[in-house]
């Protein structure tokens, strides 16, 4: 893994970090760097997520999924509950891989009639057994199961807690299950087997996913200049405040778009405290260039832009253009010209004073796949640890479902929250 900062520093950059004001903060870095080995080493809660690549169970995940060789695995579950898994699977290049991650009936019903039931895994997640939105889904694909004629008791396993109701399920139905690791929150939870049961499922590399964190917990140092996890959160922490309040994640390979949707709720949930915490952006190279690039040049100077790329990559020709207006594509690749937008962009992003940090890895592989992972969950304790927020709690998340859930039971007080909302509504003339 090799983090570039370089387009960061104040000469480059407004707002930007001096290189002496890092090594100020490198005094920090070293001492949280001392917390953050102690909480991994007695396995305390949140911090026992660092410790993933050694104590996951791989033994219990072969399990669970030996006999089954799906042509889909359907993954209900939500927020870290499925990003995770969507990532790797993605990241891997695994076909057949569907989440449930949304309680809309359209998109539900959709993607239920195009499944072929009878060959699906379904792969039924929540750690409590009582997510309203994993519960719900579930109880929809077990009635459309047996609707046709599929036995859901043969087709599911289950990934939750010591108890709830989902426990309770599994236990009666003698279903497969898998356990969540202890004292690691959901968005966390990738290197463990709430996040590669459905790889592993998919004949994917988990081993080598898992030797990949490895690799990231090894390089794990007292010092930002030695380690590209801390170099990235320190950064991070310091251009935001220095008032880079955005933080855009753009990677240059397809198969990462879901790496950006699970670094959003890495570094919102764990950072979006006490009226601190960058708000993250998901964004794909090339793609965005188009969409987005204006604002991020010309726009508000308060971002900063992540440029994620592999070295080396599977190619593919151009053919010869017969246009004379697209000669300088004769000869070229497609992994040519993307490797010149993600150069560009940078330059792009330099040139106009834009603070940018450039991440990049061998080839995208199960190895890098685990240590990129890991790398932004350290980058991320990191920054936490240096805001001085709890990184590991999100007691606004935890509101909203308590309030989601007295609506539908009548609760008073979620039904007066509602009832005292503000309105000044807009119409159509008659």
């Amino acid at each position: 893994m090799n983090v570039d900062i370089g387009n960061a520093l104040a000469r480059e950059a407004d707002p930007g970090v001096a290189e002496a004001s890092l090594e100020r903060l490198d005094e920090r870095v070293g001492r949280a760097h001392d917390r953050i080995e102690g909480g991994i080493d007695d396995r305390e809660f949140g911090y026992a997520s660092l410790a993933l690549p050694a104590d996951a169970d791989v033994e219990a995940i072969r399990a669970a999924v030996a006999g089954f060789d799906p042509a889909a695995v359907l993954t209900v579950g939500i927020g870290g509950s499925a990003l995770g898994a969507e990532t790797v699977t993605a990241a891997l290049g695994l076909e057949g891989h569907h989440t449930l991650d949304n309680v809309d009936p359209a998109e539900t019903a959709r993607l239920l009639e195009a499944l072929p039931l009878e060959e699906t895994l379904v792969n039924v997640v929540s750690r409590s057994g009582t997510t309203a939105e994993t519960l719900a889904n579930f109880l929809v694909v077990r009635d459309a199961m047996e609707a046709a004629g599929v036995d859901w008791t043969d087709r599911t396993v289950v990934t939750t807690g010591d108890s709830g109701p989902l426990a309770e399920l599994a236990e009666r139905h003698d279903l497969p299950t898998c356990p969540v690791p202890d004292g690691v929150p959901g968005r966390f939870s990738v290197l463990s087997t709430v996040g590669l049961l459905p790889a592993a499922a998919l004949g994917g590399d988990v081993e080598g996913v898992l030797s990949g964190g490895a690799a990231g917990r090894a390089a794990l140092s007292p010092s930002l200049f030695d380690c590209p996890a801390y170099a990235y959160g320190a950064v991070a922490y310091a251009l935001e405040q220095r008032g880079a309040t955005t933080n855009v994640v753009m990677p240059y390979v397809e198969s990462l778009e879901p790496f950006a949707e699970w670094f959003a709720q890495l570094w919102a949930e764990s950072l979006g405290k006490d009226g601190l915490g960058q708000t993250p952006a998901r964004t794909l190279g090339a793609t965005d260039q188009h969409s987005q690039l204006q604002l991020y040049r010309a726009g508000r100077r308060d971002t900063l832009v992540t440029l994620l790329r592999p070295r080396e990559r599977p190619d593919r020709p151009i053919p010869e253009p017969d246009a004379g207006e697209l000669s300088y594509l004769d000869g070229s690749t497609l992994g040519e010209l993307i490797d010149a937008e993600f150069e560009a962009t940078e330059a792009s992003l330099a040139v106009s004073g834009v603070p940018n940090v450039r991440i990049e890895f061998d080839r995208l592989d199960a190895e890098s796949v685990g240590r990129l992972l890991y790398d932004m969950e350290a980058a991320c304790v990191l920054a936490g640890e240096l805001l001085e927020v709890p990184t590991f709690t999100q007691p606004a998340v935890e509101w909203g479902k308590r309030a989601a859930r007295g609506m539908l039971d009548g609760d008073a007080e979620a039904a007066e929250a509602a009832a005292e909302k503000t309105t000044l509504r807009v119409r159509d003339r008659p």
